[in-house]
């Protein structure tokens, strides 16, 4: 795994190797896509990557022409493809893949968290945004922090990330790292600048002090393009590792005082709630 870690070291501190895998899921493929998925999950496991991180509706691909398409291509948790993929991770590996989902009569854009033992979190979207209100419920629970291999773990899921209440939640109730599928359609901005939604994230790591994994797609669907802004930033706030092809990887340095940033200041219990 190339690059080095950017964040200040302790004898604590500890590496993640993680892996943002940009998939180009085929629009109501599923056969298609869970191969794709599951070629993506072994190379992780021959590269001894920590935590990999695909996209956002990897199974289904985005624009569905609605509700009877995603119908089409929906999986229950129980699927017995993602005991599959557990069972070809090491010990020691955490995947997040976002999938959609089917559960009793509903349909939800859900990221599932899995380890070699199974499944280990599912997180389903709480922002829809556009045209998923047609056809996506709602989640209704918090995102929730999940012990895994790599360390305590919170999922988000694109839109999520640009509701600053939501990293910052997964933060305060522990998180080291954030796992962010995402599918962001390409907008303009000025030349040089970052994509604005890895600035979102940029800013939500810095403040606080938790790295953030997010996993873009490639590809155009139905005519529409996608950023390819995938990014893995470190808990200073600043991306890091290396771009090769459709994977960026870097190792991640987590460092259990990462949120006190001097001697008398620390960026969780500095909070003042009773004045938000």
């Amino acid at each position: 795994m190339p690059n080095e870690p950017t964040a200040p070291e302790t004898p604590e501190t500890r590496h993640v190797r993680v892996r943002c895998h940009e998939l180009a899921p085929q629009l109501g493929q599923l056969s298609a896509n869970l191969t794709m998925i599951e070629d993506a999950i072994r190379a992780a496991v021959i590269d001894e990557v920590d935590l990999l991180v695909l996209p956002e509706l990897s199974t289904s691909g985005y624009y569905l022409r609605g509700k009877d398409e995603a119908t089409s291509c929906a999986i229950p948790i129980a699927h017995p493809i993602l005991e599959r993929w557990a069972g070809l991770l090491s010990p020691n590996m955490t995947v997040v893949v976002g999938i959609c989902e089917s559960r009793d009569e509903a349909l939800f854009n859900t990221a599932v968290t899995l380890g070699s033992g199974g499944v280990l979190g599912v997180y389903r979207k709480t922002h829809l945004w556009d045209g998923e209100l047609t056809i996506f419920t709602a989640g209704q629970d918090r995102p929730a922090v999940t012990e895994t291999p790599v360390g305590r773990l919170g999922v988000l899921i694109c839109y999520d990330l640009e509701f600053p209440e939501m990293p910052r939640f997964l933060a305060v109730g522990g998180a080291e790292m954030i796992a962010v599928p995402t599918n962001w359609p390409l907008v303009p901005k000025p030349s040089g600048e970052h994509a604005p939604e890895v600035i979102q994230a940029m800013a939500a790591a810095r403040s606080s002090r938790v790295a953030i994994a997010c996993c873009d797609r490639r590809g155009a669907e139905l005519h529409n393009e996608w950023t390819q802004g995938s990014s893995i930033i470190g808990s200073d706030g600043w991306p890091t590792g290396t771009l090769s092809g459709d994977r960026v990887d870097a190792l991640l340095a987590i460092d259990p005082h990462r949120t006190t940033i001097s001697p008398r200041n620390n960026v969780i219990q500095d909070r003042r709630p009773a004045l938000y």
